[in-house]
């Protein structure tokens, strides 16, 4: 047999051991968690699953009112403690605020989930890149790096894991929303290149990133992969949300969900020209632009 046919039996393979389901849901049974961005979207149903599976929980976002009623909620769902600091990771401090206060109330931490993200449509030709290309990396891609650098120590004790939530777009670059774009480029390097000094060093800690299409959120910021290819990516938050604890706990490497995901990105490397025809195909319509103009506050 030739290469290619080993390369086909061995992509085969590995999806039919990611197709296994080998999470055992009481795994997390009293375990430390913190959530970034989790008032809403991705992030409230990540919060509202590990407290079915008896987690204790801190989670975060901007919004005081917000973050109440989630930790509400998850009380009523069986978490076995969940709190919530507001914070905003736009603020240098912020990340290891959030990680002294997982030390007060936990006294140590298991998994660590990244999803805060802001998306931002600037006007390059317009003066507005600076501003808005540093206030895109702060929170996207410095907090993230913030936040595992001060966790690490925790992590280590508890042979702990790190979940952190990309996109398709931190893979394949898409149009009208490139400084997004870089920052989840960026994560993606850094956190492959991290999760090698832990292997070489024996920290025990794993590192799962989650490459997602288009998910079904009320927000224009999780839903940026569905704006360009909306009949190809389609998944809810409830269901991308379980994907990624799963993944975390399993000590998965990098997980595309849906399966789309990854048929798409992999295009990027074997037929770059037709992928950029097919994501442009579907971003130059009248609504879709509508929808990006709008955003912009055009």
């Amino acid at each position: 047999m030739g290469w290619k046919t080993f390369a086909v039996i061995g992509i085969v393979a590995y999806f039919v051991y990611q197709s296994i389901d080998r999470f055992d849901p009481a795994s997390i049974k009293d375990k430390r968690v913190v959530i970034t961005g989790a008032s809403t979207g991705i992030g409230e149903e990540i919060a509202y699953h590990y407290a079915r599976f008896g987690a204790r929980i801190l989670i975060t976002a901007r919004r005081e009112a917000v973050l109440k009623q989630v930790v509400a909620k998850c009380k009523e769902l069986g978490a076995k403690e969940a709190f919530y600091v507001p914070l905003d990771m736009a603020q240098e401090e912020a990340p290891k605020t959030l990680i002294d206060e997982a030390q007060k109330k936990f006294g140590g931490l298991d998994h660590l989930i990244l999803n805060h993200i802001i998306n931002t449509y600037p006007k390059f030709w317009e003066g507005e890149f600076d501003s808005v290309m540093k206030k895109t990396m702060d929170i996207n891609f410095y907090a993230y790096i913030r936040l595992a650098t001060h966790a690490t120590p925790m992590l280590k004790k508890s042979n702990g894991h790190i979940g952190v939530v990309s996109s398709g777009a931190g893979k394949i670059g898409l149009p009208f929303v490139a400084v997004y774009s870089a920052s989840k480029f960026a994560l993606h390097g850094f956190f492959d290149a991290l999760r090698q000094e832990y292997e070489m060093q024996n920290f025990g800690i794993s590192i799962s990133t989650f490459v997602l299409g288009g998910i079904n959120t009320t927000t224009v910021a999780q839903d940026t992969t569905k704006i360009f290819l909306p009949q190809t990516f389609s998944t809810t938050p409830y269901d991308t949300a379980l994907r990624i604890i799963k993944g975390t706990a399993n000590r998965e490497r990098e997980v595309y969900y849906p399966f789309q995901a990854f048929q798409i990105t992999k295009m990027r490397d074997f037929a770059p020209v037709l992928m950029e025809r097919i994501i442009q195909s579907q971003t130059l319509n009248q609504d879709t632009i509508s929808k990006i103009l709008k955003s912009r506050g055009e």
